[in-house]
């Protein structure tokens, strides 16, 4: 998919802004408390969704993280398709205090991948 310039720049911002989780290490990371992040919208994640993963679409985020994720030391774990908009979530996460907050290398789609 093409991006405009502008929002490429920012997805490349924050993804040197915040760490990324390789999609070998989520299944593992999940199993020991990290919270597996999808930001995607509802359609995107009615197509499949990285099992027991928590659900907040990119719009809504910042509004409802913190009912749904109080502690600010969790480990998240954004994902999107690709890597863009759950680097983008990683960022606003770490601006709001969330000291843990990565995202996943590739997203659901190389997730996916490797679960074939």
């Amino acid at each position: 998919m093409a991006y405009t310039e502008k929002f490429q720049q920012l997805a490349d911002i924050a993804c040197g802004r915040v760490q990324a989780v390789q999609p070998e290490q989520v299944d593992q990371l999940v199993a020991q408390g990290a919270v597996a992040l999808d930001i995607r919208d509802k359609e995107e994640r009615d197509c499949g969704h990285i099992d027991g993963s928590m659900h907040i679409s990119r719009g809504r985020l910042e509004m409802d993280i913190e009912g749904k994720i109080p502690d600010l030391t969790t480990l998240i774990m954004c994902y999107c398709n690709a890597n863009n908009r759950g680097a983008l979530s990683a960022s606003a996460l770490k601006d709001m205090g969330y000291i843990n907050a990565q995202y996943i290398s590739g997203g659901f789609l190389k997730y996916r991948k490797l679960k074939l």
